[in-house]
């Protein structure tokens, strides 16, 4: 397994082996001792399993979470294909304010690794694209916040050609300077000082 890191500080794209045959193929999208040596730390106690299904032109985020509690993610994409985004959104931070992007697929089985704090950002490249959620946390709607994809200041995210349909509250969310204004986004020293535990208060996934 090959392990990159993205332009945003602790950000991390895995790209696995893949392994064809006549039967089809086999893969591991996470690898403990890898992941391990790419980020100083086992992959955290997941708290909640989730995926999306998205037609083309599809955009989630960006979406993160108030610090405390926080929560890191780990995603893939094992059918369809997805163009994903991390934004570093930890005021404090060396890469504040940056962002880079990853195709995912089944062909390349990439996955990437956001840490407290970073936010996270989907599109979709294909009809029903299915993106796949490992959490430290498990999902409660009090604690999800989300700034604009469309932000002039993060520049141009979303490819030419491509309609975005988005959710009402991704529509309506700051830009990134409104966040940082109101006292929204996290502190990078309170990310790096978080532990990451699911929370006993979990309530399910509404959406």
């Amino acid at each position: 397994m090959q392990a990159r890191e993205l332009a945003v500080r602790g950000a991390i794209e895995f790209t696995p082996r893949k392994f064809p045959d006549e039967r089809g193929s086999f893969v591991s999208p996470h690898q403990g001792p890898e992941f391990l040596r790419a980020v100083g730390e086992p992959l955290f106690d997941v708290a909640q399993a989730s995926y999306t299904t998205s037609r083309r032109g599809a955009v989630r985020g960006i979406h993160y979470t108030r610090t405390p509690p926080g929560c890191a993610k780990y995603v893939y994409c094992p059918s369809g294909r997805v163009l994903d985004f991390v934004v570093d959104v930890r005021v404090g931070s060396e890469t504040f304010g940056r962002w880079d992007s990853v195709v995912l697929d089944p062909e390349t089985c990439r996955s990437v690794y956001l840490p407290i704090g970073v936010g996270h950002a989907c599109l979709s490249l294909a009809d029903d694209s299915v993106l796949t959620y490992l959490l430290s946390q498990s999902y409660s709607p009090e604690y999800e916040l989300n700034i604009s994809l469309l932000d002039a200041q993060l520049g141009s995210l979303i490819p030419a050609g491509i309609s975005p349909i988005m959710s009402e509250r991704d529509r309506r969310a700051p830009t990134l300077a409104e966040a940082m204004e109101a006292g929204l986004l996290p502190a990078y020293a309170t990310c790096l000082a978080m532990p990451v535990l699911p929370r006993a208060e979990a309530n399910p996934l509404t959406g």
